[in-house]
């Protein structure tokens, strides 16, 4: 089969074409023909071996695929690694049928960045209705879902963080009342203007750095903030937890990969919820651009520069 190769650890230029044998399914696991693999940041963090789980040599990158299976059209998370190829082991539990009418593009959307996006919204920052919000990457995969989401469940009011205008401006399309730059020297400032005055009840935060501290220093009194990466690679300054205690804050780490293995009921759940929507056309996944399985380089630099929006895919067909 054909496949992504990792030999050793770097960045986009270390992701390598190969010929290797394919995959042999053991108890309990199932082979995926794929036909698109999600390309996610974790995936550029996997490929340096900076990612919060330590990778092993030699990898296949990737940790979701669309595809069959029996017969049937299924999404899925693997375990780990082994999502850029033509084939994938799954386990067997791990097999989610797409329902007829949603595209495997859009599956994959909704698995990774459509739970995160839930979850973010409902579990870790709790959003109540009437309250403000600021999505970061808000024409990112999660960022996109998550405005629909939030306007859908009665935010108040939506603040867009976009590193363009353009991609300002698929936020609004979808949903957010004012689009901020997060690379302002006065983002802080920008956030509570844009927010009428007032700190923020709720922000979604995946930045890093300044970007981070700025975004908890326009927090409200009993707001939440859910940091759930670090595309910048720039670590935020540590927080203060007296600082958190004088202005009754909290800040929530979020992680997807504990959904799938330490708390039942956080998938099968909300991802009939959100397929349900997308049937309904009441939430719309932003599928991004699509890369021939060869072009997986290109697709890891392109989201670095940040240069893609909505959900990117690598075609293992192409």
């Amino acid at each position: 089969m054909r496949a992504i190769h990792i030999e050793q650890f770097g960045g986009p230029e270390v992701l390598q074409l190969t010929e290797l044998d394919d995959p042999t399914a053991g108890d309990g696991e199932v082979v995926v023909d794929v036909t698109l693999a999600g390309v996610n940041y974790a995936d550029t963090h996997q490929a340096e071996n900076s990612y919060l789980s330590k990778q092993t040599l030699p990898m296949i990158p990737g940790g979701e695929v669309a595809g069959t299976a029996h017969g049937r059209r299924v999404v899925a998370m693997l375990s780990g690694t082994g999502g850029y190829a033509e084939k994938a082991v799954v386990p067997e539990g791990q097999l989610i049928p797409i329902p007829d009418g949603v595209a495997d593009a859009q599956a994959l959307s909704l698995l990774v960045q459509g739970l995160t996006a839930y979850h973010l919204l409902k579990t870790s920052a709790p959003m109540q209705e009437g309250e403000s919000v600021l999505i970061h990457a808000a024409a990112g995969g999660v960022g996109s879902l998550a405005v629909q989401l939030a306007r859908r469940w009665g935010a108040g009011r939506i603040l867009a963080s976009a590193s363009s205008e353009e991609k300002r401006q698929i936020a609004l399309d979808l949903g957010a009342d004012v689009g901020i730059d997060p690379a302002s020297e006065t983002l802080k400032d920008d956030i509570e203007a844009a927010n009428e005055g007032r700190k923020v009840d709720v922000i979604l935060e995946m930045t890093g750095g300044q970007v981070t501290d700025q975004s908890l220093a326009a927090l409200a009194p009993f707001g939440r903030m859910a940091f759930f990466g670090m595309a910048s690679r720039e670590a935020p300054s540590p927080v203060d937890l007296g600082a958190l205690m004088s202005r009754s804050r909290t800040v929530a780490g979020f992680w997807l990969v504990h959904c799938f293995t330490d708390v039942p009921g956080m998938i099968q759940g909300p991802l009939q919820e959100l397929f349900g929507m997308v049937l309904s056309g009441d939430l719309q996944p932003i599928t991004g651009p699509s890369y021939a399985l060869g072009d997986a380089a290109q697709a890891h630099m392109d989201m670095r520069d940040r240069k893609t929006t909505g959900k990117v895919t690598l075609d293992v067909t192409a």
